[in-house]
């Protein structure tokens, strides 16, 4: 049984395509798996709707996976992770991975000094989630209750890498007023609180030259790695892999700023039914 489920594919979702920078990890981390990507590109963006609306629309994207008979839905949105991973894991049998839980393992892991900062769309961080979750995460696992959280909205960073902005005047501009001030509060470790942010490493590490960045889509295909070896899952013979992407919304320069995510160009893009 175990042998037949690890030939099905991996699903990731996410309210937009912000989530590709996941796909782009688990390529990497699990060559071999056969992937479907959903993005509710209709219904972007989630953080601004009420917590009902939003467990809907989850419930819906889930359901759109598992009905393509995946063996792991991944939800590679930051919004959903925060508001409703629960209720998703209670009414659906397969397991269920969000990205902020693995980002605050990862973070925790790599700190020394235990002051470890967070960035994040203003959604993100105004909720308190990253925070909380370390806290969690840190006294589950006996990591001890000293840690400092420092945490800083950074909201042009998404319209940025959406412009293909990640390494010019403008983009370092923006980087060092946002970033400078973690050098005064001493941290250590930055944990980059948003699916877009991994296109913004490099730059990133021009401004802040010893901290360690801590990227939580790269944190959330290693604990999907984990998870499919510990449930006998893992698709191990090397094979050429299938992707599959759907969109509830076919936008006009999805395939543009897709290939950015991605880091390669996507070959086609299917039209999502998604209240199916």
């Amino acid at each position: 049984m175990a042998k037949s489920k690890a030939s099905v594919p991996i699903g990731v979702f996410d309210s937009g395509i912000g989530g590709l920078t996941v796909v782009r990890a688990l390529k990497r981390v699990l060559p071999n798996e056969d992937i479907i990507y959903l993005g509710d590109t209709a219904r972007v963006p989630y953080g601004i709707k009420s917590p009902e609306s939003i467990t809907r629309f989850a419930v819906e994207d889930t359901r759109f996976l598992i009905n393509r008979k995946v063996k792991l839905v991944i939800v590679a949105c930051h919004t959903v992770s925060s508001v409703c991973l629960p209720e998703l894991k209670k009414n659906f049998s397969v397991p269920i991975l969000g990205v902020i839980a693995p980002g605050a393992r990862a973070a925790l892991a790599a700190t020394k000094n235990r002051r470890i900062g967070v960035i994040g769309t203003q959604a993100t961080i105004m909720a308190g989630t990253y925070e909380r979750v370390i806290r969690e995460v840190a006294r589950q696992e006996k990591l001890g209750s000293d840690v400092e959280i420092v945490a800083k909205s950074t909201p042009l960073f998404v319209p940025l890498v959406e412009e293909g902005w990640v390494d010019n005047d403008i983009a370092i501009l923006v980087a060092k007023s946002y970033l400078l001030s973690f050098q005064d509060e001493g941290i250590d470790t930055l944990l980059l609180g948003c699916t877009h942010y991994p296109l913004l490493k490099s730059m990133m590490k021009r401004v802040l030259k010893k901290v360690t960045l801590v990227d939580s889509a790269t944190a959330t295909a290693r604990e999907a790695k984990k998870i499919l070896a510990e449930t006998g899952i893992c698709r191990n013979q090397n094979r050429k892999p299938n992707y599959r992407f759907y969109l509830s919304d076919l936008t006009p320069n999805f395939m543009e700023i897709g290939k950015r995510f991605l880091g390669e160009p996507i070959p086609f893009v299917l039209r999502a039914s998604i209240a199916e």
